[in-house]
């Protein structure tokens, strides 16, 4: 005989529901993913010692430009500047599209 599991009755929906059903998940998706993009620029551009100045003439930009891509509230930066500041601290950039898992649930009967 099969053992069955009773779902646990303290367990919600996951917070990821949440921003689905507030209709937010891409947005907060978008920001944890330029954040994070910004935090690795700014530590490869501390860790080579080099500054705003510098890395704006790496790129062939201005520095304000480069303000824009090191800036995590800053959602609108283009592939190719990426890729550019990437390249201006030793960096590719990599980007892939990953399936997303479905969450199973147990039913209540």
């Amino acid at each position: 005989m099969a053992k069955t599991t009773k779902p646990n009755p303290h367990m919600g929906s996951s917070f990821d529901d949440f921003l689905k059903e507030d209709g937010i998940y891409e947005e907060v998706q978008a920001r944890a993913l330029k954040r994070a993009l910004a935090e690795q620029l700014d530590d490869a551009m501390q860790s080579g010692k080099i500054s705003k100045v510098s890395m704006a003439q790496r790129m062939a930009t201005s520095r304000s430009q480069l303000d824009r891509v090191l800036d995590p509230s800053n959602l609108s930066i283009q592939l190719d500047t990426l890729i550019k500041a990437a390249s201006a601290v030793g960096r590719t950039v990599e980007i892939r599209l990953k399936t997303t898992p479905q969450r199973t649930r147990a039913k209540a009967a």
